[in-house]
């Protein structure tokens, strides 16, 4: 099977010629280059694994600086990349110093063809196993990463939640595809982890891709790895987060946000299990666990040609719904006190507690935006708070503020309503509610004066 991609730059046309037809048959690619001004660029649009060099470029001039230059040159710009130089029978001692330069080997000339093929895919296989060790220090890092991650306790004994983590007890075992729903903020991601804490595969890694924050250009690269070369800006091979999490976990974070265009494609490598890193003519095989989540209604998408049924179907072999905050009110004090001891222990108030009439109103708040909007309010009057108890006046709900919000008929209503809760947030700070509304302070100041505020 051949493989490698390689570039051989040499200033002799009958050396190019004799190499290339020596060499198509055992690598992948075989590229020409008749001088070295143009070595640079092409690496980079080749994505070539492997640059044969000569020594010198121009007639009558034999001191090997070209060749070093080059040399350098590449080493600086692509250090991944194996470079083999080809000198003159007398300019070992050159080829010596290439070798102290970066150089993988050298190769003297005239060559022995069976020589040279074995001394280029030796370079090859030392690039592979670079490319190797370069993706396992990627998985080491996520690994120390996620070992020193301070799991956070699921916490609720609801009928809802004991429902949910009886259902989590039963499929971490398998290596069943798991669709969690539920509305934003109910602790999706914290039920895909505690699945693989409790699965065969917990050794290894948990890997996280937020599919909301990924954009459409990127979603192959990030996902299935690419190789250098393979678009404008891809400097070095990048390894996907279906390798990265082979063994392991990968938890697909707001699945419904993936574009139409490339669902087919995530469908395929689900079925074969099988990636194909962008610029590269080779199949990887993967061995994940695949969890995915959303906030959306698959089904509806569904119906509006938004979402595909199969990749649904192949997704959510079990699907596990997480019931919102409002539904299990029964768990909220156990939840506030949790996070009054976490933030606590943070800000260093450690004698802090919630009054029973701040746990009242706590219990009958809507709490739309779940378990993190409680994390946040408990923390914002941890720090603000100026006695050792909690009270009701302590908290901010932001009720009002969701109300309004939801009340508008024009684009103007919200931005005069947006500025409203900025200068309330921000005490009337005007350069502060400016910042955060991403607008200058002048402009503030004029749209403040338009809406007489």
């Amino acid at each position: 099977m051949k493989e490698g991609r390689l570039l051989i730059a040499d200033d002799n046309r009958g050396i190019l010629n004799a190499l290339q037809i020596l060499l198509q048959h055992e690598f992948e690619v075989v590229g020409v280059l008749p001088g070295p001004n143009q070595l640079l660029q092409e690496i980079a649009r080749s994505g070539c694994d492997l640059v044969l060099l000569d020594m010198n470029f121009r007639a009558g001039v034999n001191t090997g600086n070209e060749g070093l230059y080059w040399l350098r040159e590449i080493k600086n710009r692509y250090p991944e990349i194996e470079v083999v130089m080809i000198t003159a029978y007398g300019d070992v001692e050159l080829a010596v110093k290439a070798l102290k330069e970066g150089a993988a080997d050298f190769i003297i000339k005239p060559w022995d063809n069976n020589k040279m093929i074995a001394t280029l895919k030796a370079a090859i296989k030392l690039r592979k196993s670079n490319l190797e060790i370069t993706q396992l220090k990627s998985r080491e890092s996520l690994l120390k990463h996620e070992s020193n991650r301070t799991m956070p306790l699921i916490i609720g004994k609801s009928r809802a939640m004991l429902d949910v983590m009886k259902m989590v007890s039963k499929v971490a075992c398998t290596d069943a595809n798991v669709l969690i729903t539920g509305e934003n903020g109910t602790g999706k991601e914290l039920i895909a982890r505690e699945i693989h804490r409790l699965s065969p595969r917990s050794a290894e890694l948990f890997v996280l891709v937020d599919l909301s924050a990924i954009s459409e250009s990127l979603f192959e690269s990030e996902l299935f790895g690419h190789k250098r070369g393979s678009f404008t800006n891809a400097y070095e091979d990048k390894t996907g987060r279906f390798v990265l999490a082979g063994k392991g976990t990968l938890f697909l974070d707001e699945i419904g946000n993936i574009p139409m265009s490339l669902q087919s494609k995530l469908l395929t490598v689900l079925q074969t299990r099988i990636i194909t890193p962008v610029g590269s003519n080779s199949e990887i095989p993967v061995d994940i666990r695949l969890i995915s989540a959303t906030n959306n209604s698959l089904t509806r998408m569904i119906a509006e040609n938004l979402f595909r049924q199969d990749l649904l179907y192949r997704m959510n072999t079990i699907e596990i719904h997480l019931p919102p905050l409002r539904e299990r009110p029964g768990d909220i004090e156990e939840l506030a006190m949790h996070f009054v001891q976490v933030y606590s222990k943070k800000y260093n108030r450690t004698q802090l507690r919630i009054t029973d009439d701040a746990l009242e109103v706590l219990r009958k708040n809507p709490w739309r935006g779940n378990i993190r909007e409680l994390q946040h309010t408990i923390e914002k009057a941890v720090i603000l708070t100026e006695t050792d108890e909690l009270g009701v006046r302590d908290f901010f709900f932001g009720n009002e503020d969701y109300d309004m919000l939801n009340n508008l008929d024009t684009l103007e209503d919200m931005e005069k309503k947006m500025i409203i809760l900025s200068l309330k947030k921000n005490n009337r700070n005007q350069s502060a509610a400016a910042e955060q509304l991403g607008i200058t302070r002048q402009t503030l100041y004029n749209k403040m004066k338009k809406y007489d505020l």
